[in-house]
Order: C-alpha cells, then structure tokens, then sequence
C-alpha cells in the first residue's frame, strides 16, 4: 500500500491574496488556484506541485480567535514547512516584520517559529 500523503491544510485569513503574496514571497510558493469558495467566500491555493495551504475569507469581517488554539478542540496549533535553506528563510521572515522565537536545534534539525498577521503559527523547520 502506498502511504498516504498531506495535500493541503485550510485557514481563514482576513486577506487571501495579501496572505499568498507573503507566502509567496517567505517560502518562494507559487499561487495554484484562487477564486469563489464556499458560503459566497474567496480561496486562494498557494504552494508547489505537490500540496498547498488554502487561504480563505468569508464574505464578511472574521475574527481573531479567542484563547489558546492548543485548549481549544480543533484549534490549529501551528503549520510546519520545511526549507531547505533556513538562515535565508530566517532572514526573509525578519525582513517581513515577524519576530523569529522559539528557536531550537533538536534530532533530526533546526527550527523556529513566528507568527502572522491572522494569528497563524508558522514552524519553519530544517532537516539538512
């Protein structure tokens, strides 16, 4: 049997194509599809070949979630993307105006972790 593979996470963003344009930008991403998606809302899918993070907005104003995602039951905790080069990430991620934390080298690599301007954690992490 062939092992099953992650294509895709969804999350609600106050700007789709603002947040793909960042992630464009951060991770060197490209913009899959964007267009109408459910409830009247707007997706955009931004990754590479093999799988993405769709970024939606309802038509009306979202907000912030309340509280820790890690107490609330199916809260998302955060979205690993593996990079193959970390300084560089690192400093694009700085240069976009987040703040790098929680930084630690552990068994099998490196990473950090910042935060975007929807509330998204983001783990940026390095096996090489």
């Amino acid at each position: 049997m062939t092992q099953a593979v992650l294509e895709h996470a969804n999350v609600t963003v106050k700007d789709p194509k603002a947040t793909a344009e960042e992630l464009c930008a951060l991770f060197g991403w490209k913009i899959r599809w964007e267009g109408s998606a459910i409830s009247g809302g707007y997706t955009v899918h931004v990754g590479n070949e093999t799988s993405y993070l769709a970024v939606y907005a309802p038509p009306k104003q979202t907000h912030a979630q309340t509280g820790s995602s890690y107490s609330t039951l199916g809260g998302l905790n955060h979205v690993g993307i593996v990079v193959p080069d970390f300084e560089a990430t690192e400093a694009r991620v700085a240069a976009a105006g987040y703040t790098p934390h929680n930084h630690a080298d552990y068994e099998p690599g490196r990473r950090f972790y910042f935060d975007t301007r929807d509330g998204i954690e983001i783990e940026v992490v390095s096996y090489e």
